[in-house]
């Protein structure tokens, strides 16, 4: 059989391609990646061909059977890629031409590559959008691990950068376990949108062949076909979606990052990582660097850059498809790699993270963090609250002119405040009266606490019942 060298639109030209340009305008070195994904859209669209008599069932079975020898050549890390034939899609037609022939021209009957690689990315998406999903909850898991074996240890909540209110480490875990179910709940709800098959929208108008996109649709595992065959091959909105929620994502892993990155500096020392996640430096033989979270941090302007990037790709596009679309998928691509590996560094780090406790609660006990508590104490004394404010106030003043914490005071100079004040004061200053007093839904008491590890737990059983 007669090697088959044509590109598949070569009819209407009359000169070779330039060399440099096949490699300026081939994909092939980052659209392999969806070889799967390609061949099983052409499963689903031959066996909807043989459905319609365009495809009888000897050649059906010919394809399929091919198919599958392109898949395992593939997977074998056989395949030879060549710029000259552009992308995924026309190296795996190339292949089928080479094994069975005339049959394998078929295939493209009633599809263009515009709607053909829109399939393949939906299908690709849809199945990472699952995998971030997994490697989220693994990371929630460690969350509520932490969360429970530190419920009760102290540590200083702040507000800009500056001591606020004694808290408990489960608490600030249950925080980001929460913040995290956000970006769960964001990646689910996207999948409904992904989950539409375009196949058999051709290139941009539909096919004057009766094809049964429903069908493919049902073949391919999707909710149901798209309503529009122009909107079809022109959108790219789940793509944004997906980067845009793997952004909030990876804020987040930052946020944690820097959270962590300070708690482990030598003036804080709240917290302890692991060797096994540190690395040192070059010349100062002293250091433990949290390299692994600082890369994550570092990591998050990856992600951002990559959702400017696809908003400017599509932002001036005219309709239908445009070769612009090309460069969609390394977006994608990176994206997805970036969020999945940083998800598993963050869980590595937090399953390598010990509190040093009696530092952390010594350091909740400073900046007079519970002066909050000793406004609201005075307002169950029947003083308004904005007086109580302003009566603490001057207490702390006082006290940081004395150099004294709040509970060091004495009964008298409480009185020369306010002479409400009596000597069950000294039950509201310390930090676990504070933390204690929060009872509130959502709070940082122990019972609170428990309360919000109870719903974490029954939220990822629910998940992985379904």
């Amino acid at each position: 059989m007669a090697k088959n060298t044509k590109k598949p639109w070569q009819g209407r030209f009359s000169g070779k391609t330039d060399k440099f340009v096949e490699g300026f305008t081939s994909s092939i070195d980052f659209d392999d990646r969806l070889y799967e994904y390609d061949i099983q859209g052409s499963v689903a669209h031959s066996m909807m061909l043989n459905s319609i008599g365009i495809l009888n069932n000897t050649e059906l079975k010919k394809i399929l059977s091919a198919l599958e020898k392109v898949k395992k050549k593939i997977e074998s890390g056989k395949m030879v890629w060549k710029d000259s034939l552009e992308d995924i899609h026309m190296h795996i037609e190339h292949e089928l031409i080479e094994l069975i022939g005339d049959t394998a021209k078929k295939i493209h009957t009633g599809r263009s590559r515009n709607d053909q690689v829109a399939t393949d990315i939906r299908l690709y998406v849809r199945d990472e959008i699952i995998n971030v999903h997994e490697s989220i909850i693994v990371l929630q898991k460690t969350l509520i691990t932490l969360a429970e074996k530190y419920s009760k240890s102290i540590i200083p909540g702040f507000t800009h950068l500056q001591v606020a209110q004694p808290v408990t480490f489960g608490f600030i875990m249950m925080a980001w376990f929460f913040m995290l179910e956000r970006d769960k709940a964001r990646y689910i709800d996207s999948y409904k949108r992904v989950n539409i098959s375009p196949l058999g929208a051709g290139a941009l108008s539909g096919s004057s062949h009766q094809l049964d996109r429903d069908y493919t649709a049902k073949l391919l595992e999707f909710d149901g076909s798209t309503d529009n065959a122009l909107d079809s091959v022109s959108d790219r909105d789940f793509i944004v979606e997906f980067i845009s929620n793997s952004s909030l994502l990876m804020s987040h892993l930052s946020r944690f990052s820097e959270e962590i990155i300070i708690w482990c500096s030598t003036m804080y020392n709240f917290v302890d990582l692991d060797d096994k996640v540190c690395t040192g430096s070059s010349i100062m033989p002293q250091k433990k660097n949290p390299d692994v979270l600082e890369l994550i941090r570092g990591k998050t302007g990856t992600v951002y850059g990559q959702l400017v990037n696809i908003l400017t790709i599509m932002k001036a596009q005219p309709f239908a498809y445009n070769r612009d679309n090309q460069e969609d998928k390394p977006a994608l691509f990176s994206c997805v790699d970036t969020v999945i590996m940083s998800v598993q560094a963050m869980n590595i780090c937090f399953e390598n993270l010990k509190l040093n406790e009696n530092i952390a609660k010594n350091a909740a006990k400073k900046g007079y963090s519970t002066a909050t508590d000793f406004a609201d104490y005075l307002v169950k004394k029947q003083i308004p609250f904005r007086d109580a404010h302003e009566i603490v106030g001057k207490t702390v003043a006082y006290a940081v002119s004395k150099k004294l914490d709040l509970d060091e005071l004495s009964m008298k100079d409480f009185k020369s405040f306010s002479s409400l004040i009596e000597e069950d004061i000294f039950d509201f200053l310390n930090v676990e009266g504070s933390v204690n007093s929060k009872q509130t839904s959502g709070g940082t008491s122990y019972e609170q606490v428990k309360i919000q590890i109870r719903k974490a737990k029954k939220i990822i059983k629910e998940y992985e019942k379904n």
